[in-house]
């Protein structure tokens, strides 16, 4: 990792505990407001951990464009869980064979930047 790579993800994990100290969940509840800081916390300690040897400098980047996304999507939409997708049902395919898989792939496709590590973690 680069110096400037590093200091870069540190920024990063910083900022997300600065938004942690400061944050204020959206219902304006202290327990809400509380288990979404230990959220928001345990999420960063999890996904940083997890990617801490991390060498290649493509998955670098996608690992740092995800925190960004997720760091503005939660402050946009005051909600520090990822967002849902909406993605279409996987009833028409059979169990096995190319369709199956084609469906998978178009799924894993399309699911979006800020979700890449989410089903990873929980």
């Amino acid at each position: 990792m680069t110096p400037v790579t590093r200091q870069e993800v540190l920024g990063l994990y910083r900022k997300i505990f600065r938004i942690a100290k400061k944050w204020q969940s959206a219902s304006g509840q202290i327990e809400e407001t509380i288990k979404e800081k230990e959220y928001i916390k345990n999420e960063a300690k999890t996904l940083f951990r997890k990617n801490k040897n991390v060498m290649d400098p493509k998955l670098i980047k996608q690992c740092i464009e995800e925190c960004e996304a997720r760091i503005e999507i939660g402050l946009h939409y005051n909600i520090p869980y990822p967002r849902p997708i909406h993605l279409p049902p996987m009833g028409l395919a059979r169990k096995q064979g190319r369709m199956l898989r084609h469906q998978e792939k178009l799924r894993k496709i399309s699911k979006p930047i800020y979700l890449k590590s989410h089903d990873e973690v929980s």
